[in-house]
Order: structure tokens, then C-alpha cells, then sequence
């Protein structure tokens, strides 16, 4: 009941968001906190600062675990694919059932690809993206089945938890055309389909996509195992494409910044006890990320 309750007064404060007097004195608000954070943001590399800015241009970027080179990379893949080979299909299951994910205890026991996401490197990334301090929701580990059926995020949508959302992907296994990319389409097309379906939120199947725009503007991320998508899911149409002739294992990384206002997103993936646990060794800001909740703007 608190979980519905949660998604009603979610979808009555984006209603209100959307008001055009709110919307322009949040719009203010925003910019104001943009610029006062910008003497805050970490130093990071040239590279790091190309990779945000095409982010914030094309809506992705497509790179590799051995392209980041951050220490822990080999740990992470390991843990992975131990991982993936314990995530048995459930042959009880109705046939509607498209993705399998981690369960609490699987994530606990490979802490390691948890942890990964609070790497600096990709704090430092994430924070100049969202040009605010950084709120970690978790990372999010799932077989997703393949067996062509359109549900859930195999269904186009713009993520609507913040102004700005950023996705980290790691393909786990080899990912071609056929076995599930994620997809996405240019954020200027993603303006086109929002203005021409007066979209809001939600999912959309790819049959309305395509009354809109063409199937050949769709942009398949393919890589081999290890490849990583830095993607900013709340600026984009995106959709992880139904696999079709094996299945699919990736890890999602989540973050939004901790704006309190026009922030819909509130729980990590793991319980609050099993955060105090993992984060003993963790750093201050890192710890800050985690517990976002406790450092709202």
C-alpha cells in the first residue's frame, strides 16, 4: 500500500512540476544551484571532461572496462560472471517473464560489483554530468530472457526520476545486434517524439516509436563482454531491444543528483542495514553518495 501511495503522489507532483509557473521558477532554481555548485566540481582528466560533454550532446557514449582502467575493473567482471552463471530461468515461470534479476543475497555475497559504482573515477564523471552533488541509488544485475517479448524496459521510455539521470552499463556477456542491445535514440529525435506524442512518462511500444520516426534512427550499443555505456537515460528515448537468441547479462549503475525537488526516486537497491555494512571502509564522499539521503540539497 505505501508502494502505490508512493507512485500516486509521484505522478501528482510531476503533474505539478509541469505547471508552467512551477515549472518556470524550478527551472530557476536549478540553474541557480548549477552555478553554485560549479566551483565544487572535482578535477578530472581532459578525457573525462570529452566523455561528459559527449554525453551531453549525443545522449551516450560506448567505452570499455579496459578504457577506463580503474583498479577494481578485474574484480567487478569476475564477480560478474560468477554471478551470472548461479542466475538459473526459473522453470516454473510464466511465459511472460522477461528478465530475471540478482536477488539481495547474490548482490551481498559479490559486494565487489556494488562497490564498483563509488568508484571516484565515476563519481568524478557523473558529478560533472549532472553538475551536482552525486546520489548512488545501487547497481542492478539482470539476465534479461531471450524470448522477443516487449514489457517493462523493453519498451521505449525517458527515465523521469531527476532532471538529469546517468546509467552506467557493463555487458557481462557479448552483446551483437541480436541479443539485446541497449538502444537509444538522438536526443534532438527524442525532442521530435516527445513534442509529437505530448509525452510526459511512462512506456511507449515501439510500434507508436515508429509512426514518428524510422527504425533506422534507432542506435544499437553492441560490444563484447566488459564494454560499458555511460548513458543519460532522463534525456533520451532508450530501451534495452528484446534479445532473441541468447540471453542478455548486464549491470546497471544508477545516479541522480540530491536535489530534493523534482527528485522521484528514493530507495537504494540494498536495505539501509546492508549499506552500513558494506560502506565501512568507504570515503567520506563516497559515503555521501551513498547516503544521499542524508545530504539533500
Amino acid at each position: 500500500m505505501n508502494l502505490l501511495l508512493q507512485k500516486v503522489q509521484k505522478r501528482i507532483f510531476k503533474k505539478i512540476y509541469q505547471v508552467p509557473f512551477v515549472k518556470h521558477q524550478n527551472d530557476i532554481a536549478y540553474q541557480i544551484a548549477v552555478n553554485q555548485h560549479k566551483p565544487n566540481l572535482p578535477t578530472i582528466s581532459k578525457q573525462d571532461l570529452e566523455l561528459v560533454e559527449k554525453i551531453n550532446n549525443e545522449g551516450v557514449v560506448v567505452t570499455s572496462l579496459d578504457n577506463l582502467g580503474i583498479v577494481s575493473n578485474t574484480q567487478l567482471l569476475q564477480a560478474a560472471k560468477q554471478l551470472a552463471s548461479q542466475m538459473k530461468p526459473d522453470i516454473n515461470s510464466d511465459d511472460n517473464n522477461y528478465v530475471i534479476h540478482a536477488s539481495l543475497q547474490q548482490m551481498l555475497k559479490y559486494s565487489q560489483i556494488f562497490l564498483w559504482g563509488l568508484e571516484q573515477r565515476l563519481l568524478n564523471i557523473t558529478e560533472h554530468y549532472l553538475g551536482l552533488p552525486v546520489a548512488y541509488h545501487g547497481a542492478y544485475f539482470r539476465r534479461d530472457i531471450a524470448n522477443k517479448l516487449e514489457k517493462g524496459s523493453r519498451l521505449w521510455h525517458i527515465d523521469p526520476e531527476d532532471r538529469k539521470v546517468l546509467k552506467i552499463i557493463v555487458y557481462v556477456n557479448d552483446v551483437t545486434e541480436n541479443q539485446g542491445p541497449f538502444q537509444y535514440i538522438s536526443p534532438s529525435l527524442t525532442l521530435q517524439i516527445v513534442q509529437s506524442l505530448k509525452y510526459t512518462y511512462g512506456y511507449i511500444p515501439n510500434q507508436t516509436i515508429q509512426k514518428v520516426i524510422s527504425p533506422t534512427n534507432y542506435k544499437s550499443c553492441t560490444g563484447n563482454s566488459g564494454t560499458v555505456i555511460f548513458a543519460g537515460t532522463g534525456s533520451i528515448f532508450h530501451r534495452g531491444k528484446p534479445p532473441e537468441i541468447s540471453d542478455r547479462f548486464t549491470i546497471f549503475f544508477d545516479y541522480t543528483s540530491r536535489r530534493k525537488k523534482e527528485l522521484f526516486y528514493i530507495n537504494n537497491s540494498l536495505p539501509y542495514q546492508d549499506l552500513l555494512k558494506l560502506s565501512q571502509n568507504l570515503s567520506v564522499r563516497q559515503k555521501q553518495c551513498l547516503f544521499w539521503q542524508e545530504y539533500l540539497e
